[in-house]
C-alpha cells in the first residue's frame, strides 16, 4: 500500500538535519582521500555513462539516511505505480506514460479503450514511414506525392511549437546534429519556430529555401495561441511564394484535435493527454522532427538509450540508481543545507540548449508550493535551474559560483571525444583535451578553493558538484542522459510530496492574455496593455 506523505513528516528527514555539514569538502577531495572518493562514489549509467557523485557534501552516514529517506517515501514502488498506469497526475486526473513511448517497464497499460504502449509505437512507425518516404522522394498521398508543391525532394525541417514542443526536441536536434554529419546520418537541416515575437518566425523563413521546407506543426490541443499564430505567419509566407501549405505541413496533436483530421496537413501523428509537454521529446514531437533530420534508426537508438536509463531507475538499491541518487542527494541540498538553485554545466557545445530544457522540466515539474493534496507545504521545494555549456559559462557566471555569498550544487557533463571528428594541437595539446582539463579544474576549484592573504582572490571551496561522464555524445548517450533528469525530477517530486506532471502556473497569464487581445481590461491591466500599444 502506497503512503503519499509529505517529507517533513518522515524519520529518515529528521535523521538527515542531524547530518548537516558532516563532510568538509576540502579535507574529503584533497589528496588521497579525494582519489578514493572519484574512484568509489560513481555509479554506471546507460549508454555508456558513469554518474560520478565524490565532490558532493555526501559520506557513508548521509548515503545510508538518503537510502532510508527512499524506502520510507516508497520511492520505487511509486515508479511502479506510475509505469504501471496509477493515475499519478492528481491535479488532472491522468496517468503519466511518457517511458512507455521508449519501452514497456511493466504490465500493460489499458487507457481510452486501447493498450498504450502499442499506440505509441503505432505512431513512432507512423513518423518513421513517413521521414523514409520524404528521405527517398516517394508518392504518399491522397494525390501521390509527399514532396513539396513543385515535386522536389525537402531539405529542411521546421518545427513550429513552443514550450515542450520546442525546448525539448531543439536540444536534441542540437545535441545530435554534428553527431549524424560526422556519422552519414544528417538527412535534413532543422530548424525552431516558437516565440510568437514574429522576429522569430521571420528570421527562420528569411534563411530557409520555402519551397523546399516542410513544416510540422505541434500543439496537443490544437489551440496554443502561439503556435497557431506562427503557423499562419508560415502560411502567409508559402502563399506568397506561391506554394500551396497543405502540401508542405504535418501536424503533431491529440486524436481528438482540431488539427487531426484536417486537409490543411499531409499527414498528422498523434500523441495524447497521458504526456506532458516537458516529457514528450521520445514521443512523436520529437520523434517527427528528429527522424526527418537524423532518420528513424538514428532516432530508435535514442529512445533505447532512454529505455535502458528508465530499467536502472526501477533498482530499489540506491547507490545502483543514478536517478533516485542524483534526486536525493538534491533534495538534501535544498532541504538540509539550504541551498536555492542549481546550475547545469555541460562541457559539449552539442548540449548548448540541454540547460533551457532541463529548466523547464524541471522548474514547471516541481516549481509548486503545495503537496499533491493541494495542501501548503512547509518545506522549501524546487530549486531555481540555469546553466550555459563550459567554457563560455567560465567567463561568465562562475565568478558568482565561486565566490559568491549563496552556495550553488553544481552538475557537470562531460564526454573524452567531440562529436565532429575535428581537432588541433596547439601548445602541446587538443581543444578537446583543453576542455576536459577545464571540467576537472572546476571541480577540484569548486570543492576545494584557495586561501589567499589577499581577501579579493580568496576561495572558500565546499561547492559541491556532481558530473556525469561519457565517451562520447551518441543518441544512447543522450537518450540515458534525457532520461536521467526526467527520473531525477520524478523521484524529487515523489519525495517533496508534489505532482510533478500539471502546471497551473502557467495559466493564468494566458487567460489574462486572452482578456487584453479581446480589449476587456481594466485597472492596471489596461494601462500597460496601452503603454504597449495594444
Amino acid at each position: 500500500m502506497i503512503a503519499w506523505k509529505n517529507l517533513d513528516t518522515t524519520a529518515a528527514y529528521k535523521k538527515l538535519q542531524g547530518l548537516k555539514g558532516r563532510v568538509n569538502l576540502q579535507e574529503a577531495m584533497s589528496g588521497e582521500n579525494g582519489e578514493k572518493r572519484v574512484k568509489e562514489y560513481s555509479v554506471p549509467m546507460a549508454g555508456g555513462l558513469t554518474y560520478h557523485y565524490a565532490a558532493k557534501q555526501v559520506d557513508a552516514d548521509v548515503l545510508a539516511a538518503l537510502k532510508e529517506l527512499a524506502e520510507e517515501m516508497q520511492l520505487t514502488e511509486k515508479y511502479a505505480a506510475l509505469y504501471n498506469g496509477e493515475v499519478i497526475n492528481t491535479g488532472e486526473k491522468r496517468l503519466v506514460l511518457h517511458q512507455l513511448t521508449r519501452g514497456q517497464l511493466g504490465e500493460n497499460v489499458m487507457a481510452d479503450g486501447v493498450n498504450k504502449r502499442e499506440f505509441y509505437v503505432g505512431e513512432q512507425k507512423k513518423a518513421a514511414d513517413f521521414a523514409n518516404k520524404v528521405h527517398a522522394g516517394e508518392i504518399t498521398n491522397a494525390a501521390g506525392e509527399i514532396t513539396n508543391a513543385a515535386g522536389e525532394k525537402f531539405t529542411t525541417v521546421v518545427q513550429i511549437g513552443i514550450g515542450g514542443s520546442d525546448l525539448g526536441p531543439r536540444a536534441m536536434y542540437l545535441a545530435l546534429e554534428n553527431w549524424a554529419k560526422q556519422n552519414g546520418c544528417f538527412k535534413m537541416q532543422a530548424r525552431f519556430i516558437s516565440n510568437v515575437d514574429p522576429d522569430d518566425a521571420a528570421s527562420v523563413l528569411k534563411d530557409i529555401d520555402v519551397a523546399h521546407s516542410l513544416f510540422v506543426l505541434v500543439s496537443k490541443s490544437g489551440t496554443t495561441l502561439e503556435t497557431l499564430t506562427n503557423e499562419s505567419f508560415v502560411k502567409d509566407a508559402l502563399k506568397n511564394a506561391g506554394l500551396d501549405p497543405a502540401k508542405h505541413m504535418v501536424a503533431v496533436t491529440s486524436e481528438t484535435s482540431p488539427l487531426a483530421k484536417s486537409s490543411d496537413y499531409l499527414a498528422a501523428f498523434f500523441m495524447d493527454d497521458y504526456i506532458g509537454g516537458r516529457y514528450s521529446s521520445t514521443s512523436c514531437v520529437g520523434g517527427a522532427v528528429l527522424s526527418l533530420a537524423f532518420g528513424p534508426d538514428v532516432f530508435a537508438r535514442f529512445l533505447n538509450g532512454a529505455a535502458e536509463e528508465d530499467k536502472l531507475a526501477t533498482n530499489p538499491d540506491l547507490l545502483k540508481n543514478p536517478a533516485m541518487l542524483d534526486a536525493l542527494i538534491g533534495v538534501y541540498e535544498r532541504n538540509v543545507q539550504g541551498y536555492p538553485a542549481t546550475a547545469v554545466l555541460p562541457y559539449s557545445q552539442a548540449l548548448s540548449r540541454f540547460p533551457a530544457h532541463l529548466q523547464q522540466l524541471d522548474m514547471e515539474s516541481n516549481g509548486k508550493s503545495v503537496n499533491r493534496f493541494g495542501e501548503p507545504v512547509s518545506y522549501v521545494t524546487g530549486p531555481v535551474i540555469f546553466g550555459e555549456p563550459g567554457t563560455n559559462g567560465q567567463h561568465s557566471f562562475y565568478q558568482l559560483l565561486h565566490q559568491g555569498t549563496d552556495i550553488v550544487p553544481l552538475q557537470f557533463v562531460g564526454f573524452r571525444r567531440n562529436q565532429a571528428g575535428m581537432d588541433v594541437d596547439i601548445q602541446g595539446s587538443t581543444s578537446q583535451q583543453k576542455l576536459c582539463a577545464n571540467v576537472a579544474a572546476q571541480i577540484m576549484a569548486f570543492a576545494c578553493g584557495k586561501q589567499d592573504e589577499n581577501p579579493n582572490k580568496s576561495f572558500a571551496g565546499g561547492r559541491p558538484s556532481s558530473i556525469i561522464i561519457g565517451e562520447q555524445l551518441t543518441p544512447e548517450a543522450l537518450g540515458a542522459l534525457l532520461a536521467h533528469f526526467e527520473n531525477k525530477v520524478m523521484f524529487q517530486g515523489f519525495a517533496w510530496n508534489l505532482n510533478s506532471f500539471d502546471q497551473e502556473g502557467v495559466q493564468l497569464g494566458k487567460v489574462l492574455a486572452k482578456r487584453v487581445l479581446a480589449h476587456d481590461t481594466d485597472g492596471a491591466l489596461r494601462a500597460f496593455s496601452d503603454l504597449l500599444g495594444i
